[in-house]
């Protein structure tokens, strides 16, 4: 068995956002030449996640829609109280959203291909940006 490990770079432009980024786990695939195996990606921020979802824009505007419902901006926060000189560590809702979609996925690869359904993609969603965050992809196989 072989391991192969990359991080990948997002940078986001606003403070919820998705970005579709399996062009660039293609690319730390290709570079593994690992052909059969696992791969995992880990967000090392508690205020992003990644996720697997279909890549339509519409449905990402949905997505966001409900997140921010489950997590309002209004609401009075203990953890931003604790901040209150600091507008950037008002961030509350964005932890409390990385409970709810998780920071990290375990996706099969075979023949040298990560196996996506027909309509999945890769997505990262950033919950407190904008900012460069980063994704550590680990490949385990053959």
């Amino acid at each position: 068995m072989r391991f192969h490990s990359a991080d990948l770079t997002v940078s986001t432009s606003k403070s919820m956002e998705i970005v579709d980024v399996p062009e660039q786990v293609d690319s730390v695939l290709a570079e593994s030449r690992i052909r059969n195996g696992v791969l995992n990606l880990w967000v090392p921020h508690t205020t992003a996640a990644i996720m697997v979802n279909e890549h339509e824009a519409n449905l990402w505007e949905d997505i966001l829609t409900i997140l921010g419902q489950l997590a309002p901006p209004s609401v009075n926060y203990s953890h931003d109280a604790k901040y209150v000189r600091s507008i950037k560590e008002q961030n509350a809702r964005a932890h409390i959203l990385n409970c709810l979609v998780k920071p990290s996925i375990s996706l099969p690869i075979e023949e040298g291909r990560v196996l996506l359904g027909t309509w999945q993609s890769i997505l990262f969603l950033e919950m407190d940006g904008p900012r460069t965050r980063s994704i550590h992809a680990k490949i385990m196989g053959e």
